[in-house]
Order: structure tokens, then sequence, then C-alpha cells
């Protein structure tokens, strides 16, 4: 039976219309049928009425060509239908994405071959709970950051696993992040990184004022709420780097695990610990 895949590319990125065009033909020679995102078919001059959500619904698997970005977008526009993904890399660093752009044939080959791996990516389920109501829900592949508005200044939180108090932090932001999240945001603000497996998520302070504050990892499986101090104003929910929700002095939080994990298409017979090193350039000199 011929693969189906969906194509969704970055119309920003420079060469995503000569790459759809060239996969578009590849996929005819193969037989591969590839059903194409409404503005990635008018990067070939072509016309379709797929959504995002339209492609998950109809193929085994969609592929997207952008960087860790455009795929993060992706998984927003799509309602709960998490087919594998697999990333071309037209961006910079690529952690979420499978091959660079030169290596779209071997992709395409492996779609064809139905050789490649999937690594199941565990999911933060991101919910604002207010006056007993859950009035936002996300989930969120990377991570949660919790920050100050327009005005540079501390924040207030304080955070409970499982119904017991963690800390009241003082810092900049709070990020709490998913194994996939933490080569992101939280590797930045001194978090570890942590492989897709681990089972855990690590809660890091950006800049705490106090400086025996560090990140903590805490099991998959619990329940992470954090408030707003009492005298703390409104702050910042950010998921993904993708939408932000205003959160008021009565607000919780709430970030347990999401049902469903995402998988990611791979490279087969891939590490993660030889992507870490070529996407952190550890060659162990410092040359």
């Amino acid at each position: 039976m011929s693969a189906r895949i969906g194509l969704i590319a970055n119309d920003r990125k420079l060469g995503a219309g000569e790459l759809v065009h060239e996969i578009v033909n590849d996929c005819l020679r193969r037989g591969i049928i590839c059903e194409l995102e409404q503005r990635t078919a008018q990067l070939i001059g072509a016309e379709s009425e797929f959504t995002p959500n339209d492609l998950a619904r109809d193929c085994e698997l969609l592929v997207v060509l952008g960087g860790d970005g455009t795929i993060l977008q992706v998984l927003h526009e799509l309602s709960g239908e998490y087919r594998p993904i697999l990333g071309i890399n037209l961006g910079t660093l690529g952690f979420l994405t499978c091959v660079g752009v030169a290596g779209w044939p071997l992709a395409m080959a492996m779609i064809a071959s139905k050789t490649y791996q999937l690594s199941e990516r565990a999911l933060l389920d991101v919910q604002v709970v207010r006056d007993g109501e859950v009035i936002s829900r996300s989930s969120a592949l990377n991570e949660a950051v919790i920050s100050r508005g327009e005005l540079s200044r501390l924040i207030k939180v304080e955070v409970f696993i499982d119904g017991v108090a963690l800390s009241a932090y003082n810092v900049d932001g709070l990020i709490v992040a998913t194994p996939t999240g933490s080569t992101a945001y939280s590797l930045s603000a001194g978090g570890p990184v942590l492989t897709p497996d681990s089972g855990v998520f690590v809660i890091t302070p950006i800049c705490p004022h106090v400086l025996t504050m560090r990140p903590v990892l805490v099991s998959e499986h619990a329940l992470i709420e954090i408030t707003l101090a009492p005298s703390q104003q409104d702050l910042f929910l950010t998921v993904d780097g993708q939408r932000a929700v205003r959160i008021l002095s009565q607000d919780k939080i709430r970030i347990t695990q999401y049902p469903q994990r995402l998988p990611l298409a791979m490279l087969p017979q891939t590490s993660f610990f030889e992507t870490l090193r070529e996407k952190l350039k550890w060659s162990g000199t410092a040359i």
C-alpha cells in the first residue's frame, strides 16, 4: 500500500518552494501520495484546502520543512490528531528534525520503505484554572514559561509538587520543560540535558535571586501547581513560544503529563547522544 504523507513547509524559509517542488516530484516517482497544506501548495502555484489538522487526520505521516519552531507551530495547530512528524531542517539548530536540507532524498527513501524509527516524546498538559474553571489548556512539546510583563522586575511564584510545597521563587522567570525541551530554553537557563526516555520533567528557574535555587527534576507523573505570591501582579504563561496567556493574581497553573505522546521520525539506529554531540558541537576540544 502506498504511503500517504502530508507536506507542510515554512513559507518564510529561503528555498522552501524549490524543495517542495522537488519532494512532490520525488513522491510521484516513488508512488507516494503527497497532500499539500494550503500555504505550502501556494509555494508551487498549486491550490489546496488542507489545514495541518486535515492532513493529520488523513495522512500517516506529516513531513515538515523548517526548523524546530516550525514543528512546534504545526503541533499547536493540531487538535489532538498527533501523527508522526518527520522534520527536514531549513533552520539552524534543528533538534527536532530528522535530516538537514541536503538529506531530503534519504528521508523520502525512508518514507517509501517505511524504515524510519519513531521516538515517542512526552508532552506537558498545561492548564490555567480561574475561579475553579479551566480557562486555558494547551499541550507542550518543549516547555511552559512563566514570565513577567513589560516591566523589568523579579516575579514571585510558589510551586507545589503533588500538593507539597517545593519553594517560593523570586526569579526573572520559571520554566517547566519536557525531556525534549531540556535542550531548548531550559538549557540556556542552566538546566540539565535529559534523554527523551528519562521519564521526568525539569523545573528551571531563570536568574534566581537566591543562588541556591537550582533546577529540580520531578516525575512525569507528578502534578505541578504554580500560584502567584500574594503581592505578585499579573504574569504571562507562554507555551512552546507559540501562545501567551495572562495570569491573574488568583489563577493557578496546573501542569501534568499530556495523555498522548508525539512520535518524531528519526533516522534508523540514530542515538540521541550522537545528535547531542553534533548539535551542541561537543568535540571534546577547545578547537
